[in-house]
């Protein structure tokens, strides 16, 4: 008995999307911030009705995942996690309203939807920041980010996306952008590292050194 050419194609369209369905999934119970079975059914009952609604492009996976920077990935955002937590909580107490924040844009290595989409949702669920639009073409994440008043602190947060950028690739990037990465300056601290870290306490001490510097000028 064969099968029709239009159920292969059904097949192959649903195992290319397997990956995407999987990550919303991933995504929805990191949004809700709910791991329960039923939460997750619910998730993928969503994913189902999203792919199958909407157009989106299937997401091919590399065929590498390395564990051991995973590993390494996991436990620092964790940490950076519960040190960004801590900051923000600790600038609504005493600046509240007056603290400043912009609209930061980062040029990523790839234009890759999957790293883009990994990039954009780590960096948004380390407080602090937030993704309010995506030039997928050019590469570019635009975030909202709290705290920042100079250049010099929006820097430090571009290093920190490529950081986090970085670690992806390291963990289930191609062997093709794993090769670019460490062909990369070995002087750039974006690159020489899967660990990821908050900009927050650097943004933080560049601020407070830019504050001293105006008063000295003064």
């Amino acid at each position: 008995m064969s099968t029709s050419p239009t159920l292969k194609r059904s097949q192959s369209t649903f195992r290319a999307d397997i990956p995407l369905l999987l990550w919303l999934v991933v995504v929805w119970g990191a949004l809700w911030g709910d791991w329960s079975l039923g939460n997750l059914v619910f998730g993928l009952i969503l994913a189902l009705i999203v792919i199958r609604a909407l157009t989106l492009p299937p997401i091919t996976l590399s065929g590498r995942f390395n564990v051991l920077h995973f590993a390494v990935f996991v436990a620092t955002f964790i940490w950076q996690v519960a040190k960004a937590s801590f900051h923000v909580f600790k600038l609504a107490l005493i600046q509240g309203p007056k603290v400043h924040n912009a609209v930061v844009g980062v040029k990523l290595r790839q234009n890759n939807d999957l790293l883009m989409t990994a990039v954009g949702h780590t960096m948004a669920l380390i407080p602090g920041s937030l993704v309010i639009e995506v030039d997928r073409a050019s590469g570019i994440l635009y975030f909202h980010v709290l705290d920042v008043s100079n250049e010099e602190q929006a820097e430090i947060f571009r290093k920190s996306a490529l950081r986090i950028e970085a670690a992806w690739i390291r963990i289930m990037g191609t062997k093709e952008q794993l090769k670019e990465l460490k062909h990369e300056s070995k002087g750039d601290d974006t690159t020489t590292t899967g660990m990821i870290r908050s900009p927050s306490t650097q943004m933080h001490r560049a601020g407070g050194a830019a504050e001293r510097a105006d008063r000295g000028e003064e």
